[in-house]
């Protein structure tokens, strides 16, 4: 008999039955009416289950197939002008004209990438004049933007401190847990988002860190927390510090936002600056995907502050290891954006204000939007939280139901926790947003967050 691979196909008066997957073989033997055949060549991959679709890309998958004219793309966090149409700042255009012009080569980076734009991004995050850059305690690699800085660091992590959990939090932008998963890096969650004030739950925040075995990391957002928009205030950065000095944890920001949020690179960088400027050690990743509008360049870096320029050199030369049989070394193009308009100060004071228009334009979309729903809703309900939240995203309150409302009635698109992206959305769209968001509020079916 055949093994377990093979099956059989039974053709009876010229039909034929046989095992999905199988290709029938050529082998036939004919015993009166019933022919046989067996088919040896059953695919590799048949164990290999269909994956689901990812919960923000494939956001946009389905917008680019409805055909309505009136659907909204607030999915993917991607700064959209007021037509709705990507951005390329002109300050990187200036600068990918200057490459061109300097006819410059595409040989490989070193492993830790280009460092032009090593020494200017760790500038940008820290402060030029920062003790910890001029003292050669930060090791600093560039890496694949924000994903892969987070990656590089959880393998850091794992290899380093095998016994440490990460905590994360509740809620988180959605690849932060597939990033340790796959680090194979335990995690847990903090207390948030508060459901019942659309804002944070700074008490439950600090019990849950407080709780945590000694020496854990925390993932904290350096500003404009993903998906929420809602930040601690300076005073609850200060004892957010506190406390992870105390327990002698790890503090790992995700800065995604840098400049972007408030548009002041300054202002976005305060909260990685305080746990600096207090000795503590830190994990810093950093992307150019939204402050520089470079999503597709995968430009980005990974920083850890040291406690002596020893340790750094340490720390740098075995992220350089893990970093080798991940991906060698990073891509040169966006690296070399990033350091041409961070080093030529015309440049960077044409990309400051570009970045204020951005932001900008984000707020004035944010107000509108809080204005419609101030008009439009006779309930009652108090919308301010819009209003308290920064950077790019909303989060609404709308539960699952309720955004599925959104999109099946309304054809806005958007992710199923209720989290919206105000960079992709118009002035002149705010009311038709404020009316779906109303009708999904009150008359969606479930129960609002």
């Amino acid at each position: 008999m055949a093994s377990s691979a093979a099956a059989f196909a039974v053709l009876r008066g010229g039909k034929s039955e046989a095992r999905a997957g199988c290709r029938v073989g050529i082998t036939r033997k004919n015993f009166g009416r019933v022919m046989m055949a067996l088919a040896v060549d059953v695919s590799r991959f048949e164990g290999v289950p269909m994956a689901p679709p990812d919960p923000i890309l494939g956001v946009s998958e389905a917008f680019k197939a409805d055909k309505n004219d009136l659907k909204l793309n607030l999915g993917v966090g991607a700064y959209r002008t007021e037509e709705l149409q990507p951005y390329v700042l002109n300050v990187v255009k200036k600068a990918e004209t200057l490459m061109l012009e300097k006819g410059e080569n595409k040989e490989y980076l070193p492993i830790e990438g280009l460092a032009a734009f090593n020494k200017a991004t760790a500038e940008l995050l820290f402060g030029a004049d920062n003790p910890v850059l001029k003292q050669g305690r930060v090791a600093t690699l560039q890496s694949l933007s924000g994903t892969g800085s987070l990656r590089l660091a959880a393998a850091f992590i794992q290899r380093y401190f095998p016994e440490a959990k990460v905590l994360i939090s509740s809620p988180t932008w959605g690849n932060h847990k597939n990033i340790f998963n796959d680090a194979r890096v335990p995690w847990s969650e903090y207390r948030y988002y508060d459901p019942k004030t659309v804002g944070l739950d700074f008490e439950g925040m600090i019990a849950d860190i407080q709780a945590a075995p000694d020496g854990s990391f925390v993932l904290l957002h350096g500003c404009a927390h993903n998906p929420t928009g809602i930040d601690p205030t300076p005073e609850q950065w200060e004892k957010i510090a506190d406390v992870i000095q105390e327990k002698k944890h790890m503090p790992f920001f995700d800065v995604a936002y840098q400049g972007f949020a408030s548009g002041s690179l300054d202002e976005d960088a305060s909260s990685v600056r305080l746990f600096v400027e207090r000795g503590l050690e830190v994990f810093v990743a950093q992307s150019y995907s939204k402050n520089l509008g470079l999503y597709a360049e995968r430009i980005g870096a990974i920083n850890v502050v040291c406690s002596t320029p020893e340790v750094a050199n340490r720390v740098k030369s075995q992220l350089k290891r893990l970093a080798r049989p991940m991906y060698s070394n990073p891509p040169i193009h966006g690296a070399r954006i990033v350091a041409n308009v961070v080093g030529d100060p015309t440049m960077f004071g044409e990309w400051k204000q570009e970045m204020e228009e951005m932001a900008g334009r984000i707020k004035n979309v944010r107000q509108k939007l809080y204005d419609s729903l101030s008009a439009k809703d006779k309930s009652g309900k108090d919308w301010s939280f819009i209003l308290r939240q920064i950077g790019m995203f909303s989060y609404t309150g709308l539960n699952k139901t309720q955004s599925d409302n959104m999109t099946d009635k309304w054809h806005i698109y958007m992710t199923k926790d209720g989290r919206i992206s105000l960079a992709g959305l118009s002035l002149a769209k705010c009311e038709y947003l404020a009316d779906a968001i109303i009708d999904s509020f009150h008359n969606g079916l479930g129960t609002a967050k």
